[in-house]
């Protein structure tokens, strides 16, 4: 086929996912650069792509992937129609994905041979085996179908309008400006076994005020306020003053913008760790149960990112909810992630 004049993109629906996507869809870029991309992605993490300057227009599908929504499925569908895409590139593995193409009359179809979805595909690509770190493997699609790869370093630009808005409302919730931020980002939404303890992230926190004259700022969804309360409260009052909470109380671009003022961050296996290294921060990521190898935060060039393990005989064993002690998380201590962190602050002051 001739060089498409419309390309859409299906972005996964997970934000960690969609952030280590980021360097498969500007291979995309650059593989088409005279097409208007286009990327649908659910609501979830669509805003994502207001970071991303290389991305001609967003459309925001409305469907939550349940399967009785079935007249919100064919509206984005329609919405899609219009747009009189050439071709789409589906990241996500699901039928779903390219059923929606498919009813968006989009002709050319390309994705991964995946739940049972081959015959809607007009090229499909077998999945890769052995370990792979998932950006690798949205690279690996796009690479089989005859894009060139370009570097594994996702890149989110922070518009000078939301760095500012960020600033400010560190500014009104306490912050002097001067003070040296550190982000955490306590929660994770794929389930509690991978949350680092609470009170480990209370007593680190507590030390970095005291010792470090730092600002600490809880960062995350909605569904990480209650974590994000509970460390708080286990922080003794002198210090408590130099932590702000902001769970739950920012946009995607606020909390991008945060993240940028952070001299360092310190965060779970979750989309924040993946959108603070997409940023620039300095970062240190906690593994338990999760395969770092498959996706530990991929760094922008000259950034670092420290990631810790504690080596148990169960891990990673991909679980929601830890059925016994916990021991994965508990092995990576406070000290050790002190020990990490005081090299990144070196480097950035």
């Amino acid at each position: 086929m001739s060089d498409p004049a419309r390309v859409l993109v299906v972005a996964p629906n997970w934000l960690g996912d969609t952030v280590m996507a980021l360097p498969a869809i500007s291979d995309v870029r650059h593989r088409f650069p005279s097409a208007r991309l286009v990327v649908a992605a659910r609501r979830a993490v669509a805003d994502i792509f207001r970071l991303v300057p290389f991305v001609d227009e967003l459309v925001a599908l409305q469907w939550s992937g349940r399967w009785w929504e079935r007249g919100v499925f064919a509206g984005d569908a329609g919405r899609l129609r219009p747009l009189g895409a050439d071709l789409a590139i589906l990241l996500p593995n699901s039928f779903a994905a390219a059923w929606l193409a498919s009813r968006a009359a989009i002709p050319a179809r390309w994705g991964y041979r995946s739940d049972m979805r081959a015959p809607l595909l007009s090229r499909a690509v077998r999945r890769p085996k052995g370990r792979l770190h998932q950006g690798a493997y949205y690279q690996h699609l796009t690479r089989a179908l005859g894009i060139e790869s370009g570097p594994l370093e996702p890149a989110l630009t922070v518009p000078a309008g939301a760095a500012a808005a960020a600033r400010r409302h560190l500014l009104d919730r306490g912050w002097d400006g001067a003070r040296p931020v550190i982000a955490f980002a306590p929660g994770a939404a794929y389930g509690t076994a991978k949350r680092w303890l609470p009170r480990y992230v209370a007593r680190l926190a507590r030390d970095l005020v005291r010792g470090r004259q730092a600002t600490c700022v809880m960062v995350g969804s909605r569904r990480d306020a209650s974590t994000a309360r509970d460390v708080v409260n286990m922080i003794e009052a002198d210090a408590a003053r130099r932590v702000i909470d902001l769970t739950g109380q920012t946009t995607v671009e606020m909390l991008a913008g945060v993240l940028g003022i952070a001299t360092a961050c310190v965060s779970n296996d979750s989309g924040a760790m993946h959108m603070a290294a997409a940023v620039g921060t300095p970062l240190v990521a906690l593994f338990g149960p999760t395969r770092e190898y498959e996706t530990a935060p991929l760094t922008r060039s000259g950034r670092r990112a420290e990631v810790l393990t504690h080596p148990v005989w169960c891990r990673p064993c991909m679980l929601r909810e830890c059925p016994i002690d916990h021991r994965c998380m508990k092995g990576i201590t406070p000290d050790r992630v002190r020990a990490a962190l005081t090299p990144l602050l070196s480097s950035t002051t």
